[in-house]
């Protein structure tokens, strides 16, 4: 697989961006805004399908642990609004997340 670094160092502005097989596709993701409690990234699939969807993660303190919570907004095209109606895609994606772990 084929990765790339630009932009900025670190923080709003920097960028990764990936090439690999039909397994991994095509992808770029970069930093829009990194704050202590927040950090926001625009993230465009480019094969197997193009996406372009904006990506926010939230960060919370819990005692000597960080709560991570994310959320993901983008257009739905109307073949995937069907695919919806019959696959919880929140439940789906519960299913290959790990278990929490301290930060």
């Amino acid at each position: 697989m084929k990765r790339s670094f630009s932009g900025a160092e670190k923080g709003k502005g920097a960028a990764y961006a990936w090439e690999g097989n039909g397994q991994v596709g095509q992808g770029r993701m970069e930093i829009t805004d990194a704050a202590a409690s927040r950090v926001a990234l625009d993230l465009d699939f480019i094969k197997p399908f193009e996406a372009h969807n904006k990506v926010v993660f939230t960060l919370v303190p819990q005692g000597e642990a960080t709560e991570v919570t994310w959320a993901m907004h983008g257009p739905v095209p109307y073949p995937a609004k069907i695919v919806h109606v019959f696959v919880n895609m929140d439940r789906s994606s519960e299913s290959n997340s790990r278990p929490a772990s301290r930060i």
